[in-house]
């Protein structure tokens, strides 16, 4: 998996660029469907990651990108369910993120905020 650019608002990942968060599960990319999160908006100021979304958890790490200025709350409940699966959770800014993904990506998902 080729990471191409990622200014806020958009990442480009095998010469597709999306405008929006990705979930990669398996190589894949798809879109993060963060609707089952956005009850919980007003107690984060920002629609969180939660674990009401579909996370792809059949992996050793999962990497989540948390923007550009870091800004994507990730609620506990996701941080103890990676823990009960014994994935190990790497919590960055998108663009170290990627970093970590370009670094080594065996065994890795992740999900990719690609704003704030």
């Amino acid at each position: 998996m080729q990471f191409e650019a990622f200014t806020f608002g958009a990442i480009r990942i095998d010469g597709v660029t999306y405008d929006y968060d990705v979930v990669i599960d398996g190589g894949e990319v798809r879109k993060r469907k963060k609707k089952p999160s956005k009850k919980f908006r007003d107690e984060y100021g920002h629609t969180p990651l939660s674990v009401e979304e579909e996370i792809p958890w059949k992996c050793r790490r999962l990497v989540i990108g948390t923007g550009a200025h870091g800004s994507l709350p990730v609620m506990k409940e996701v941080k103890r369910e990676a823990e009960r699966r014994k994935v190990e959770l790497r919590i960055l800014p998108t663009i170290e993120a990627i970093k970590a993904l370009e670094e080594s990506a065996e065994g890795t998902n992740a999900i990719l905020h690609v704003t704030c």
